[in-house]
């Protein structure tokens, strides 16, 4: 595994830090804080639409498509970079709808929706998850009544975090009754300014705001239907080892604030850096840290080489996610009662940082699959463990 960068990769990264440095606003800032790290908000979509203007949105993609032929490397680089610059990063079309479409849509899918995704034009949102539908997503129930030229929608998703402020439904939908839960499903793309469709918002334990989508007689183009139908389950578990590649640029962050807190605040009378407590857990999570990033380039390195990672995702996405929760749970310990402060107390120390990052670590561990489920495909496919 390569650890460095090549020269003409380091002067791209250097081109696009400076130019994230000077993007970055206030107002951008406190759409991250408002609506989470996603990516669709007014704010994010004008860094959205400059990036995407010269090929940063997408970068390894080919160039018809928008993209800059780069590495994969280079790619987790910059949303790490985004997310460490509190700068939103989470992008469904581009990070895991787009790549999926890449490897396994048609050229005219391809040719239709890759473009405005590279050029920040568009953003999806995932439409897994349902009432009855969580981590078994083959019990997933809307249903997609072939018509011909269209299919008919009707049914229910649950906690679809970007709807509100996507452009299309990444959806998995069922098209087959007949066949078992796995065979009869199919992914597909869906308008979501399409007649029938109604996103009522769910709000998270941190404020933040998810979605429960109902769709009543909703036409969707056959064109829209990504690879072959009911096949979606294969193309929908490569969408999920991309979404599971978890950068970490935003608890690198966060650490390197507490640190600095650490430094600042005088307790008894020396810096609370001074105290070998302290000093010995901030020590171990930077050691921990420094094993999460390794694990995230290993994911680019694999990508590089051709390979889709999957149970390597799910292990990076475990261990990532749990070391984020021990680097809040022990912010919070440092801060003391201060820690539980909302950003809108004057006396919230980063800003009331810590007090969300500690809620919302709490979610990390369960989308994309719980830490449970995550443990259950390290056993059985890297592991090659029996099921039962």
């Amino acid at each position: 595994m390569e650890f460095r960068f090549k020269d003409e990769e380091e002067i791209l990264l250097k081109e696009i830090n400076e130019f994230l440095k000077k993007e970055t606003t206030p107002e951008l800032e406190e759409e991250f804080f408002r609506i989470g790290s996603i990516y669709g908000g007014p704010e994010g979509r004008k860094l959205g639409k400059k990036m995407g203007a010269k090929g940063w949105l997408c970068p390894t993609w080919p160039k018809k498509y928008g993209g800059l032929e780069t590495s994969e490397m280079v790619r987790f680089r910059i949303i790490s970079d985004m997310l460490y610059m509190r700068l939103p990063a989470v992008f469904v079309g581009a990070n895991m709808a787009g790549p999926t479409i890449l490897r396994f849509g048609s050229e005219e899918m391809k040719e239709r929706f890759l473009p405005p995704i590279a050029r920040g034009e568009v953003e999806y949102a995932l439409g897994y998850t349902e009432p009855e539908a969580g981590s078994d997503i083959t019990a997933l129930e809307i249903s997609a009544e072939d018509k011909g030229d269209h299919f008919l929608l009707n049914g229910q998703k649950m906690f679809n975090t970007h709807c509100h402020v996507a452009d299309y439904h990444w959806l998995a939908a069922r098209t087959d009754k007949t066949v078992a839960k796995h065979r009869g499903i199919s992914l597909m793309i869906v308008d979501l300014k399409s007649p029938g469709i109604t996103i009522r918002p769910m709000t998270t334990m941190v404020g933040w705001q998810t979605n429960e989508v109902f769709y009543d007689n909703v036409m969707v183009p056959k064109a829209n239907l990504v690879g072959e139908q009911n096949k979606g389950i294969y193309y929908i578990m490569s969408a999920l080892d991309f979404e599971r590649m978890y950068p970490f640029g935003h608890y690198q962050r966060l650490f390197d604030d507490l640190v600095e807190y650490a430094r600042e605040t005088i307790v008894d009378g020396k810096p609370l850096s001074k105290n070998p407590l302290v000093r010995q857990k901030l020590a171990e999570l930077s050691i921990e840290m420094e094993a999460v990033f390794l694990h995230y380039y290993q994911l680019a390195f694999m990508l590089d080489k051709g390979v889709i990672p999957n149970y390597q995702t799910s292990a990076e996405k475990l261990f990532a996610s749990e070391v984020a929760q021990k680097i809040a749970n022990y912010g919070m310990q440092i801060l003391g009662l201060y820690g539980q402060l909302k950003n809108s107390s004057k006396l919230a120390p980063l800003q009331g940082r810590m007090e969300s990052q500690y809620k919302w670590s709490i979610i990390e561990t369960v989308y994309a699959g719980t830490s449970e489920v995550q443990r259950n495909i390290i056993a059985l496919r890297g592991l090659g463990l029996p099921s039962k």
